[in-house]
């Protein structure tokens, strides 16, 4: 904006910056007309809350700082929280989530536990049906593991892998609650960006509160046993991309399966790639550079055989 100079209804030059995402490359100066829009400032506030935004540094993104108060942060937060990959709660979606926050029925994820089918049963297109699946899939999320609840708060930085390697290292939550920045970065893949966004996290009361109020609800804070059954050091240090179409498992359980024997799942291939889990019809481009890179394709029966 500051180094085009753009006003508001100026004739811009547009490329495919990467050859698919639109980019502005200049302005028409010579279309500027003498009635011209004033100079676009980019905004300062957010326009939802009003906080006052803020940019980390090396990030061009701009931020609202206000997590626990802004309603589409508030918002998000459920919606991330629901998710397939998170708690996976049936039967609720971005508009489920917005008209329980619009009528009060929920604030904030913990919410979600208090909810009975005659809170919900009466809204629009709902009906008795559609409520009672609902609670019924937030009281199913109560046996999701430690890792996906751990995911599903929406730690800045911790995705479903960074996740797994936590949960695998801590007891409890209350135990990650009081990790110093030492013992984080000691945890594989973790370095100190990701351990401070945990203890800044943790650092908040209201995200302390909010915890114990799901602890309360029944949700798995710490690691069983059997989470960590069938963990092997078989794979450890070798990086794996997953290609084609399986007989014995899916993808992502032969994802989990990666990670259950100390593997790290990769999208492409490179020098480093120690190999190929292939299935039929392995992505020809995929094919080609792993024969011109050297790179062993195994097969899904000689995969099961090696971490078996």
């Amino acid at each position: 904006i500051e180094g085009l100079d753009l006003h508001v209804g100026d004739m811009v030059y547009v490329e495919k910056g990467g050859e698919i995402i639109p980019k502005i490359t200049g302005v028409d100066k010579d279309a500027r007309s003498m009635m011209a829009g004033e100079k676009v400032k980019f905004i300062t506030h957010c326009p939802e809350c009003g906080s006052k935004l803020i940019r980390y540094e090396g990030e061009a993104a701009h931020y609202c700082p206000n997590e626990t108060a802004c309603p589409p942060q508030i918002k998000g937060k459920i919606e991330h929280f629901i998710s397939r990959k998170a708690m996976n709660i049936d039967g609720l979606g971005p508009e489920t989530v917005d008209m329980f926050y619009r009528l009060g029925l929920i604030k904030d994820t913990a919410d979600l536990y208090k909810l009975t089918v005659d809170d919900i049963k009466h809204l629009d297109r709902m009906g008795d049906k559609s409520a009672e699946n609902i609670v019924k899939g937030i009281a199913q999320s109560r046996e999701v593991p430690f890792e996906r609840a751990l995911f599903a708060l929406g730690i800045r930085f911790v995705g479903e892998t960074v996740a797994k390697k936590i949960a695998k290292s801590f007891t409890d939550i209350e135990e990650l609650e009081n990790a110093d920045l030492e013992r984080l970065i000691n945890i594989d893949e973790i370095g100190e960006k990701i351990a401070q966004s945990i203890i800044s996290y943790f650092a908040n009361p209201l995200n302390r509160e909010l915890i114990e109020r799901l602890k309360i609800a029944g949700l798995q804070f710490s690691r069983k046993e059997e989470d960590l059954s069938g963990y092997t050091d078989k794979l450890v240090g070798q990086s794996i991309v997953i290609s084609g179409v399986f007989t014995h498992h899916s993808r992502d359980e032969y994802k989990d399966l990666i990670e259950k024997n100390g593997g790290k799942n990769v999208g492409s291939i490179s020098a480093k790639t120690s190999f190929i889990l292939a299935g039929e019809n392995m992505g020809p481009a995929k094919l080609e550079k792993a024969q011109k890179l050297g790179v062993q394709i195994m097969s899904e029966d000689e995969f099961l055989a090696l971490i078996s």
